[in-house]
């Protein structure tokens, strides 16, 4: 697998597709973002961009880990010192996760955002910016929650980031990308350049399909769980035999074998009695899927599988976190 291949591999969506092609052509020295808000511990949503992460330094980029602070005061989050707590309970966790912490660079949204040229460039980008073009911009907010000021700043942020942490890639899940291409139409108007974007999928919901999964709503897995935590949810997980034919509702346990297993394991093997076709090895997550929706693996042996590997993948960040709690 070529870098552009590895950058590339469960991608969404890039934009652009010829500046990421430049990009992976001559990665040595390019860099590459993802922001979390530090608001609790991490679960498949984190994970899922933190093994694009990991891809990007396979393909020979620095990858930056932005512990947004500034954002999660934004949101509510809690005080600066309490942010702070989770945040580095978080670093932690991806350095045990496999992020390579010699090409990685951890940094705290305070260290810049708060620093007097970055603060005069957000005013610039606030007169530059409609309130409605900023407005498409924010996240989903919760039911209920009326709208604040810094809900609309958050983005503008988002978008100055991208000039101040000196970056060539900008990652981030696909519900990312109005944020991205805001930073794509703003960033020039104030004399910066545009960097690509490469947006990473979503998974659905675990027990029904729709939507996707949520650490706020609904079920998800996280370092937190035990092994006997996450083998009740995914056996509990909504996973058909056969792919929806009205194409409404999305498989999450073939989702979580494509977009966290097989990127970290080279092979995958279901282990069966053999008097149900003894053991099979997947070194393609085709094959896997294949498997599945023609009947010759079962929901339940995928299932069985899956959770195993998924606790072989969070297993060091859930000691981490005991290390860090006792």
């Amino acid at each position: 697998m070529d870098a552009y291949e590895r950058i590339m591999r469960n991608a969404e969506e890039v934009v652009t597709d010829e500046e990421v092609r430049e990009l992976a052509a001559d990665p040595a020295g390019k860099r590459a973002y993802v922001g979390y808000e530090p608001s609790g511990v991490l679960h498949l949503g984190h994970l899922l961009t933190a093994n694009k992460l990991i891809d990007l330094q396979e393909a020979g980029l620095e990858v930056v880990v932005l512990l947004a602070d500034v954002h999660a005061y934004l949101n509510g989050k809690g005080t600066f010192e309490e942010i702070r707590e989770t945040a580095e309970q978080m670093k932690a966790q991806f350095i045990a996760y496999g992020i390579d912490e010699d090409s990685a660079e951890f940094v705290y949204g305070s260290e810049f955002q708060l620093e007097k040229e970055y603060t005069l460039d957000l005013h610039a980008l606030e007169l530059e910016t409609t309130l409605n073009r900023a407005q498409r911009a924010m996240a989903e907010i919760q039911g209920g929650e009326t709208a604040k000021v810094s809900h609309v700043v958050y983005p503008l942020m988002q978008t100055l980031d991208i000039e101040y942490l000196d970056l060539d890639l900008a990652v981030g899940g696909i519900d990312q990308r109005k944020v991205h291409m805001l930073a794509r139409e703003e960033l020039p108007e104030l004399g910066y350049e545009v960097r690509p974007a490469l947006h990473t999928p979503i998974v659905a919901d675990l027990t029904t399909g729709e939507g996707k999964m949520s650490s706020s709503e609904g079920v998800t897995i996280s370092m937190e769980d035990s092994t006997d935590e996450l083998e009740e949810k995914v056996n509990s997980a909504f996973c058909p035999p056969t792919a929806d034919p009205e194409g409404d509702l999305e498989n999450p346990v073939l989702e979580l074998f494509e977009y966290h297993v097989f990127p970290r394991f080279s092979e995958i093997v279901v282990e069966r009695p053999d008097e149900y076709g003894g053991n099979v090895t997947y070194e393609q997550y085709e094959s896997l899927e294949a498997d599945l929706e023609s009947g010759e693996l079962h929901p339940a042996d995928a299932k069985g599988t899956l959770a195993s590997y998924l606790d072989e993948l969070i297993a060091p960040g859930r000691e981490k976190l005991r290390e860090i709690r006792s």
